[in-house]
């Protein structure tokens, strides 16, 4: 570790104290070109007018206490039925945004939940080993996979059906309020047609939240926005 050295004025009568110690002299432009510099008023907060504080954009602060090591792994890799959903995070201008976190919940292949407030009841996740939660981060390229099963269909109000569909929560830097919005499959189009969440967006809206089939499994795009009507829809939970 290399030492640390002090200046001493008191060694060096050629060393100017005000200007070393002083923490109203302003900063070198060359050096510190962007830090800003707010004169000192004397008196209280009753009395003083105060600056603006400077703005700063919000987060991430995923590895402090959300980051989960197989957080994307729902099922075991040889859980039957077992498959991987590829999540892609894109901003506005397409480009993707590398620092999101996502979090998935869904029922199991048999559209139950090994919870309480289950109204059916809890049940044994189908496959063993489901947990239903799953949380990522995503890469520089704003993709995460997810690996789990195809949820079972679910019961909804007024003698409904929903069709599979997996939950889907983002986090982003900038973002105070996290973004909702869900992942159906397009290989349910009788189940799509007759669920009542699609039904409540425009026609042209529910396509963007049904994945595409791939070799090993499903993926989808979210737009966090866009002006060209690419935006992905979101839900108020």
């Amino acid at each position: 570790m290399a030492d640390l050295h002090l200046p001493n004025p008191a060694a060096d009568p050629s060393l100017d104290v005000e200007r070393i110690y002083s923490p109203l002299t302003p900063p070198n432009p060359e050096t510190r070109p962007s830090n800003p510099v707010y004169p000192v008023h004397p008196g209280t907060y009753e009395t003083v007018e105060f600056a603006p504080t400077p703005s700063q954009t919000v987060g991430p602060y995923w590895s402090i206490g959300l980051y989960i090591g197989d957080g994307g792994e729902v099922v075991p890799e040889d859980a039957e039925g077992a498959l991987l959903i590829e999540l892609t995070v894109l901003d506005g201008a397409g480009d993707p945004i590398a620092d999101v976190l996502l979090e998935t919940w869904q029922a199991d292949a048999a559209g139950r939940f090994n919870h309480p407030d289950d109204p059916r009841g809890a049940a044994e996740p189908t496959p063993p080993g489901f947990r239903g939660f799953g949380r990522i981060i995503v890469d520089q390229h704003g993709t995460g996979l997810v690996r789990t099963v195809k949820p079972g269909a679910l019961p909804a109000e007024d003698g409904l059906v929903e069709a599979p569909h997996i939950d889907l929560g983002v986090f982003a830097r900038g973002m105070l309020e996290r973004l909702f919005t869900r992942i159906y499959f397009p290989d349910e189009a009788a189940a799509n047609a007759a669920d009542p969440v699609l039904a409540s967006l425009p026609e042209s809206e529910r396509g963007k939240i049904i994945a595409t089939k791939t070799d090993t499994g499903y993926k989808m795009t979210i737009y966090v926005q866009d002006d060209r009507g690419r935006e992905t829809p979101f839900f108020a939970i």
